[in-house]
């Protein structure tokens, strides 16, 4: 295990090393050559099976039980679907971003300073153990969901008895339409396999996708703490002259400038996913919770429903939680003038820092569309509207 997880580092990218290994694979960071013709093959069959689900839903839509659950898989699918074709659609703005980060990183690490090599190494730490801890849960979601239906079948004798009658038909992974019979035969073990298949491609691009988000925000937020150690460090030395001073100076005002730049370019890319997943992502938990409390879903499907809910919240909690940080330690950034020794310097100089003041100011927020920026707050008003709708729902089904 050890050997793997040291093959997903990448010397030119000192950060992004398993992120890029990931987001290749699962063909969103392309290439030259046959690949890109095969991946866009892939996106292009994934597109088609979503449009399946929700006819496949259009169908179900006097059924309830049926109709949410094909609901709460074809939201997750469909925001699978963007994260996918924006991030294939916006390559070249992608291909800035991730650049921009391992270039940084290179330059500092090359400096060998050691305050900045060990923050450096702290968010780079904490990125890889929220890389490996997310792509657990996803993979387990993965999991659960392929297994499901085959478990629910194993443990309900009454259930394999009817099914075998010919009464009821052969559980599924999930709702999806086909031209075909898809109950028995050769035509179900097709879709069972064009299901699972989708599983793991929709469950990679969202472990993907996701967990480069989250390191890309620890970026951000440690690159943030590192321009307030440097501001801290203005005039450390007893011999700092003038003009050593003023490069300390600029280069702090040239790093943050850097910084929120790449920031709003990483969150024109980020916040239209981010509003859609935002909308869906209250209608998926708000679904999930009529499952579990309907009387008709089995034990299996509850357990299934349940975990799904807690990956949900989890994935929501995550966005919410780093881009809250990034947010809090760019509104600190500039109090590492105030605990330099700026009052031992000459007018010339404080009339420098008073424009690096300026620039330091500028504040980092990630949104979700127009409407709502990523923190803690809005992740609690979507728990809370959520639960608004659901006990709506219950009261109106009762």
């Amino acid at each position: 295990m050890l050997k793997t997880l040291r093959a997903l580092e990448n010397p030119d990218h000192p950060l992004l090393g398993p992120t890029l290994k990931g987001l290749k694979l699962w063909g969103l960071w392309m290439g030259a050559g046959w690949n890109p013709v095969i991946y866009n093959t892939i996106h292009a069959w994934a597109v088609f099976f979503v449009i399946s689900q929700y006819i496949e839903l259009w169908y179900q839509r006097s059924d309830l039980p049926s109709a949410l659950r094909n609901l709460s898989v074809s939201m997750l699918s469909t925001v699978c679907i963007v994260k996918s074709i924006t991030f294939v659609y916006w390559q070249n703005e992608w291909r800035e971003v991730l650049n921009f980060v391992s270039r940084l990183e290179r330059y500092q690490l090359s400096k060998n300073d050691k305050t900045t090599n060990c923050i450096i190494k702290k968010y780079t730490d904490y990125s890889r153990r929220i890389t490996y801890v997310y792509w657990s849960l996803v993979t387990a979601t993965v999991l659960t969901l392929i297994l499901a239906p085959l478990v629910d079948f194993l443990c309900s004798p009454e259930d394999r008895l009817i099914i075998k009658n010919g009464t009821k038909p052969y559980p599924e992974i999930m709702s999806s339409w086909a031209p075909f019979d898809r109950t028995r035969g050769f035509g179900y073990w097709t879709v069972t396999i064009e299901q699972s298949l989708i599983c793991f491609y929709g469950g990679g691009i969202v472990a993907n996708y996701d967990t480069n988000a989250f390191v890309l925000m620890s970026f951000i937020a440690g690159q943030m703490k590192i321009v307030r150690k440097n501001c801290e460090r203005l005039f450390e030395g007893k011999d700092a002259r003038y003009d050593v001073i003023l490069k300390r100076i600029t280069y702090c005002h040239y790093h943050h400038l850097s910084l929120v730049k790449f920031a709003k370019l990483f969150n024109s890319l980020l916040s239209p996913v981010m509003f859609l997943y935002v909308i869906i992502c209250s209608l998926m938990i708000c679904a999930s919770a009529i499952q579990l409390t309907t009387k008709s879903t089995t034990s299996m499907q509850k357990i299934w429903i349940a975990e799904y809910l807690l990956s949900l919240i989890s994935q929501l909690f995550l966005y919410c939680w780093h881009s809250n940080e990034v947010f809090v330690t760019s509104n600190e950034v500039d109090r590492g003038l105030y605990k330099s020794d700026w009052w031992s310097s000459n007018t010339r100089v404080r009339r420098s820092l008073l424009l690096l003041g300026g620039q330091l100011q500028k504040r980092v927020v990630f949104t979700a569309g127009p409407f709502t920026t990523l923190s803690l707050p809005t992740f609690i008003t979507i728990l809370k509207g959520s639960y608004s709708y659901y006990a709506i729902l219950s009261e109106k089904a009762d």
